[in-house]
């Protein structure tokens, strides 16, 4: 072989790669433009809520700024000065506040042992009624006091426990002494829970009654197969299948635990039940709308709502580590 052609041999040049296609990134901001164009009628519902969650939830929070101010009607929205933690250290120190902090943390607990569990439990009697109508129609007698206002049903409710009512109109034929229950300090919380129960109990089966039909029969089939009895199927089956909608709805209502309903108590309560039935919203309602102590007041409800935010953190942070269920 001559030179030139180890040369030629020697300087062959391999084939160039080619250039890998440039790939074209879309943009955030275009991806959000295109999908508020094609579904911009959804979008436009979320409007409404939202502007009313702006103004009357986050709007409102601004004034919780008055808990560290001096707040005097006709002045200044954010107070007139810094007083720092003073109407903190007064309520702290004030034994009325932690009377009411009693009364609200005893309702709230009583309201959650009650009106947690027995929707479940009237959920699962209603998921074993096999006829249809008769199944429609305690559902229909189980929803109807939820739509009842608050003033109807403490209406009722101190007409059922007048002294001349049909509770005490009871008692007297069976021969006991008739009972002033709304003058009765120790009967109030058996009042309000009750009414609780009666009014909130059916309208809680609905999310449980969607959340059985979503459990597959082949389960139950399987269940039956290896001689499980109904009350196993129930244990096994229905129960871990509805956990995710009862967990949910345990946080939540953790989250509120704190607020007990200021209306109905507000309507059944008096000064002769103060003692067991004035809880953290109506001493609010005494404190800044009767004594015009706003600040005070302001700082009495930031403290519960810091409360029931801590309760439902930790109880989503419980579930999460021991259930594998959370909000978040």
């Amino acid at each position: 072989m001559s030179t030139s052609e180890t040369l030629t041999v020697g300087t062959a040049r391999e084939p160039e790669a080619e250039p890998a296609p440039r790939r074209h990134r879309r943009k955030g901001g275009s991806t959000w433009g295109r999908a508020l164009r094609r579904d911009w009628q959804l979008y436009s519902l979320a409007v409404l809520p939202l502007l009313f969650f702006v103004i009357f939830r986050y709007l409102p929070m601004l004034g919780n700024v008055i808990a560290f101010r001096k707040f005097e009607p006709g002045g200044s929205i954010f107070g007139e000065e810094w007083v720092g933690l003073r109407y903190v250290k007064m309520f702290l120190n004030d034994p009325t506040f932690w009377n009411v902090f009693t009364n609200t943390l005893i309702l709230g607990a009583l309201t959650l042992i009650f009106c947690f569990p027995l929707p479940i439990v009237l959920a699962l009697l209603l998921n074993e009624v096999r006829r249809r109508a008769l199944k429609r129609f305690l559902q229909s007698v189980s929803y109807l006091p939820h739509f009842l206002s608050v003033v109807i049903v403490a209406g009722l409710v101190m007409q059922m426990t007048a002294v001349d009512g049909p509770i005490n109109a009871l008692l007297g034929y069976l021969g006991s002494e008739k009972i002033s229950f709304m003058q009765d300090p120790d009967w109030f919380r058996t009042i309000y829970v009750s009414s609780e129960v009666w009014q909130t109990v059916g309208w809680g089966t609905i999310l449980y009654l969607a959340a059985l039909t979503t459990i597959d029969d082949q389960l139950y089939e399987a269940a039956r197969m290896d001689g499980a009895s109904r009350w196993r199927q129930v244990w096994h089956v229905t129960l871990p299948g509805i956990r995710p909608t009862a967990v949910t709805l345990l946080i939540l209502n953790i989250g509120t635990f704190m607020a007990v309903g200021f209306e109905k108590v507000f309507l059944l309560y008096n000064p002769l039940t103060y003692p067991t039935a004035d809880v953290i919203s109506t001493y609010l309602y005494r404190m800044g709308l009767e004594a015009s102590n706003f600040s005070y007041a302001a700082a009495i409800g930031l403290f519960e709502a810091v409360v029931g935010l801590v309760l439902i953190l930790s109880a989503n942070v419980i579930s999460r580590r021991t259930v594998g269920t959370s909000l978040w």
